[in-house]
């Protein structure tokens, strides 16, 4: 994919960011970014330099709290159907060791 140059505003600030990735995706999580900053500072005020680094790590905590429900879901997911493919096995061991009733004739 071809890298080229976009311009994000976040902050209030215009960044130039050279990337492959799609432009839409960056505008979007710069805006992203741009909500969480704009939470962190009151409207009208001047915003810190440090407002985009704490809006980063409420982003990336986010992000991890996100990782540690969808690891939290996969184990318990993972658990039923363990079970269900267990009560399954053992519903069809059960089949086959049921007698073969005679075929009238």
């Amino acid at each position: 994919m071809e890298r080229r140059a976009i311009q994000l505003r976040v902050a209030g600030q215009t960044y130039k960011v050279v990337s492959s990735a799609e432009e839409d995706e960056l505008r979007h999580l710069a805006e992203l970014v741009d909500e969480r900053v704009g939470a962190l500072v009151p409207k009208g005020r001047a915003v810190p330099a440090n407002a985009i680094l704490l809006a980063a790590i409420a982003l990336a905590h986010d992000l991890e709290e996100e990782r540690g429900r969808r690891t939290s879901l996969e184990r318990r997911t993972r658990d039923v159907l363990r079970r269900v493919l267990m009560r399954i096995d053992h519903a069809l061991e059960m089949d086959a060791e049921a007698p073969v009733e005679a075929e009238a004739e």
